[in-house]
């Protein structure tokens, strides 16, 4: 269980763990307090991370009210790893609610916000500075310029965006690249085995562009242990499924019908369900890390182990065929069957022979 093999982010030269630390439980205040740790309680999960080799930690302005960035930093600078850590944080969310320019995605906002940010953290700079959530009114060039500010300025290293539109995202890497400004080079999304709408426009995307995709929520707020039933316990008898960024989402009849093949592979591998879901989020087509939280040292250790083994061709097709999400509308155009039956029928057309641009490892 070691996580000391590190790619590259997006299209950049930043160096990043394939498992991102969550830090959405450092602390007990604001909207995250149901689930919330003390300083003590998550110091382990914090070194338990770093004695495994792993980087990439990200955290938000908005969890649990700016604690888990103030616990952070004090974790970061009592372990003195601050240069060896890629520190992530977010800003969107409102400050002040009566106040109209305390929140959202404007300049205004985005530097008063880092600035908070970099008091709480205790540093003068982080390395990945994301937009949160898109707040539909702020025009993506005042955002695209701010950033590139703020990196001139030396207070953040690289920019990226968190759970936006397709369109904007593609829209922002554009207006960059035509502008010589900064390039966003992260794209922060929810993905899970019952979470896959992001593969029909946002994947390609960030391929094509260079946003590398870290996906949150990779077990789909706990779903995906398969320690629930569909009456919403534990086999104990304890707890709830949640998940905070479900927006009330209701497990359908698909949803809990992937739990079988998933419990299949795990037992074939000697895994648990939890460490499979992780594993194939991980590995999927530009995803560049998956983000778990925990609640204790021993849980992280385990979801770290997710990438202690490999899923065969067979294991991943398997799970593909039972999360697999039909398409829709305009996109059942853009499938292979349709595809060979408008451009090429009885012929085999593709954009390049396999092995074309083989990977380069420096181990």
């Amino acid at each position: 269980m070691t996580l000391d093999q590190y790619y590259l982010l997006g299209r950049s030269g930043l160096r990043v763990s394939r498992i991102a630390l969550g830090t959405m439980n450092f602390g007990t205040g604001g909207f995250h307090a149901a689930y919330g740790k003390t300083e003590n309680e998550v110091r382990p999960i914090f070194r338990k991370y770093l004695d495994a080799g792993g980087n990439f930690i990200d955290t938000a302005d908005f969890y649990t009210a700016g604690e888990s960035e103030t616990i952070l930093g004090r974790l970061i600078a009592e372990a003195k790893v601050r240069d060896r850590v890629v520190l992530t944080t977010k800003y969107t969310n409102s400050v002040d609610p009566g106040d109209p320019n305390a929140g959202g995605n404007g300049r205004k906002h985005l530097i008063r916000a880092l600035e908070a940010s970099l008091r709480r953290l205790g540093t003068d700079h982080v390395d990945l500075f994301l937009l949160h959530t898109w707040d539909r009114v702020t025009p993506v060039e005042e955002v695209m310029r701010t950033f590139d500010d703020l990196v001139r300025a030396g207070k953040i290293r690289y920019a990226g965006l968190s759970d936006v539109p397709a369109w904007y995202a593609a829209r922002a890497q554009s207006f960059a690249e035509a502008n010589a400004l900064t390039p966003v080079v992260n794209l922060q999304l929810p993905y899970s085995l019952v979470e896959r709408t992001i593969e029909t426009e946002h994947v390609p995307m960030g391929r094509h562009l260079g946003l590398g995709v870290t996906a949150w929520s990779p077990l789909a707020g706990g779903f995906l242990t398969g320690k629930y039933r569909p009456t919403g316990e534990t086999p104990s008898g304890e707890g709830r499924l949640s998940d905070p960024g479900s927006a009330g989402k209701s497990w359908t009849d698909r949803d809990w019908a992937l739990l079988k093949p998933l419990e299949k592979v795990a037992d074939e591998l000697g895994v648990t369900m939890a460490q499979v879901a992780i594993n194939w989020v991980a590995t999927q087509p530009g995803v560049a890390a998956a983000i778990v939280g925990a609640s204790s040292a021993d849980q992280l250790g385990k979801s770290m182990a997710a990438l202690d083994f490999e899923l065969s061709p067979d294991l991943r097709a398997l799970l593909d065929e039972a999360s697999a999400v039909p398409p829709e509308s305009v996109y059942r155009m853009f499938t292979p069957e349709y595809q060979n039956w408008v451009i090429s029928p009885g012929v085999k057309v593709g954009d390049k022979p396999a092995g074309y641009a083989p990977g380069v490892r420096n181990w």
